[in-house]
């Protein structure tokens, strides 16, 4: 075992938590957040909607399994920073590219382990979502990064999305005969997606969230993806408008994460940020259609507001998170356009909802 500097994690409110440097020595700041997956460390740690944000993860052991070059959901790491408990320098996969901190080092990624992760959440979870800050330099001065973490912008009100999506569309071909085109409005998207969408005989084409409606439209698409993505929905007004003028033409629609809010915004819906976000892969939810429960994965720290579906005439409830209530899909009662706050793609996660993606298909066959 390598000798590891000493560490800090500085929280918003000026509470200060000691460990490990793991990764490249720096300081790094975001929104502390936790996930309570017990597998899947590289899908989370890719996932673009984690970008700006600080991870927690709640699995006593990461790093164990080491990292796999398949199994990645963009093109590098994109979280702001890890905490975890027990960091394992050795991996036991066959299979394996590397190891995890090799990864982590290469895409400049800091980190902390050896912290008491179990009181950082329960922590965290009482006092809601909040700023943070790590330093594993040699030389750490608290105080001066309580002073720092108080100058981090707040998530809320925060646009992130133009900084992890396709600068230039590009289109990828179906894995099996090609049946449809989906053009796939890129907020940060989750490379599965696009897999399950090329599994079901759909051509792909990804598109930058600054692609105007005349050029999603020009690709001559049989449905509109709207992705997941970082930041704060309503702090993107202008695709909101895009997104409208979609849904006012009779394609069909499918939505995910930061799309269900985006969606959920042109229709006049509101929404709103949770004094603690849902992450990870074993949140259930309850379809009201069918009244099946579904477990799911899931990673957003915003929602749509359930008070503004009450008076939208057009907008229909279809699915609910069951541990707090919260919006977890809605469908347009006139239209077929439907979106999910949680992700049917998983990576990592159950595969329960992977039907979604069926249902969207089926919508584009049936237009």
């Amino acid at each position: 075992m390598q000798e590891r500097n000493p560490a800090v994690l500085v929280l918003e409110d000026g509470t200060v938590f000691h460990g490990k440097s793991i990764g490249k020595p720096g300081v790094t700041y975001g929104e502390i957040a936790f996930n309570t997956g017990m597998t899947g460390y590289q899908e989370v740690f890719t996932d673009p909607s984690y970008f700006g944000q600080i991870l927690v993860m709640t699995t006593s052991h990461i790093g164990n399994y080491g990292v796999h070059a398949e199994e990645i959901e963009s093109d590098e790491m994109k979280i702001a920073g890890i905490v975890i408990k027990k960091f394992s320098e050795v991996y036991s996969r066959a299979s394996a590219s590397g190891s995890l901190e090799e990864n982590m080092v290469k895409d400049n990624k800091i980190g902390i382990c050896d912290v008491d992760t179990r009181a950082l959440v329960r922590y965290i979870r009482n006092k809601g979502a909040m700023n943070a800050i790590i330093s594993t330099e040699e030389n750490i001065d608290i105080e001066a990064l309580k002073q720092q973490v108080k100058e981090v912008p707040s998530m809320e009100g925060l646009e992130l999305s133009s900084k992890v999506c396709t600068k230039e569309a590009f289109e990828v071909k179906a894995t099996t005969e090609s049946k449809y085109k989906v053009a796939l409005y890129d907020f940060g998207v989750k490379k599965n997606i696009v897999r399950c969408l090329q599994e079901r005989g759909c051509d792909v084409k990804v598109f930058p969230m600054d692609a105007s409606v005349e050029e999603l439209k020009a690709y001559n698409p049989d449905g509109f993806m709207l992705s997941n993505g970082p930041g704060d929905p309503s702090a993107m007004p202008e695709v909101i408008e895009k997104v409208k003028t979609l849904v006012e033409g009779d394609t069909p629609i499918f939505g995910i994460c930061l799309g269900h809010q985006l969606l959920s915004l042109s229709q006049g819906l509101s929404t709103k940020k949770m004094f603690n976000g849902h992450r990870g892969l074993n949140h259930p939810v309850k379809n009201l259609i069918t009244g099946k429960g579904e477990i799911t994965s899931q990673n957003h720290g915003f929602v749509v507001d359930e008070e503004s579906l009450k008076n939208n005439e057009n907008v229909e409830l279809t699915h609910i998170h069951l541990n707090d209530n919260t919006v977890a899909g809605i469908r347009l009662k006139n239209k077929a356009v439907f979106s999910v706050q949680y992700h049917p793609e998983a990576s990592a996660g159950p595969h329960d909802s992977r039907y979604l993606f069926d249902q969207f298909i089926d919508n584009m066959k049936n237009n």
